[in-house]
């Protein structure tokens, strides 16, 4: 049986390098484990407790908490937007996190990585993300990170599922996070 890891990447931009990032994550995942690349997170809209009622809430949102409860853990792809997380990033957390008390990440391993233009490849949006999901429920795994600076550049001409480097990175997290998300104690 495969562990399930829901992807659920913060940029929208249909050249994003962390979309990118995320299908290399689908293509080398390594044996038992299965990444399901979320697709819908623009539909979903800003988090409201008025719409988040029974019988209210969005069908957006309601696909987000179904991928999510079939998932064993995430991996989050977060670029760095002014110097912190994606709206479109946060939103999904907080979504995520409700109903108080039955957050869809509640124990559940999340890994966060990703590539930005800048040379330290997005790490303070990374660090909101963690401190994010940390607070939404999510059993962080601080110890798995991989920040590829660069982006632009370095994935002008060539996709990250092509760039050896990147992939023994990500197999490497995705190694970790599966073996966490698939133990009894995750």
């Amino acid at each position: 049986m495969s562990v399930q890891i829901l992807a659920l990447v913060g940029s929208l931009r249909a050249g994003s390098h962390n979309r990118q990032l995320a299908e290399a994550a689908v293509k080398h995942a390594p044996e038992n484990v299965e990444v399901e690349l979320f697709e819908g997170l623009a539909d979903v809209p800003f988090y409201n407790e008025d719409i988040d009622v029974e019988g209210s809430v969005p069908e957006a949102a309601l696909r987000l908490r179904a991928a999510a409860g079939q998932a064993d853990g995430f991996l989050l792809f977060s670029p760095e937007y002014n110097g912190t997380i994606p709206a479109v990033l946060k939103n999904a957390i907080d979504w995520l996190s409700r109903p108080f008390g039955a957050s869809a990440f509640s124990g559940k391993p999340v890994a966060v990585v990703g590539t930005a233009f800048g040379q330290y490849g997005g790490v303070w949006a990374q660090d909101e993300a963690r401190k994010a999901a940390g607070i939404a429920g999510a059993t962080v795994l601080e110890d798995l990170k991989l920040s590829i600076p660069g982006s632009v550049t370095r994935f002008a001409e060539t996709h990250p599922a092509d760039d050896a480097e990147v992939v023994t990175g990500l197999t490497g997290v995705l190694k970790q996070l599966g073996s966490r998300a698939g133990s009894p104690s995750a």
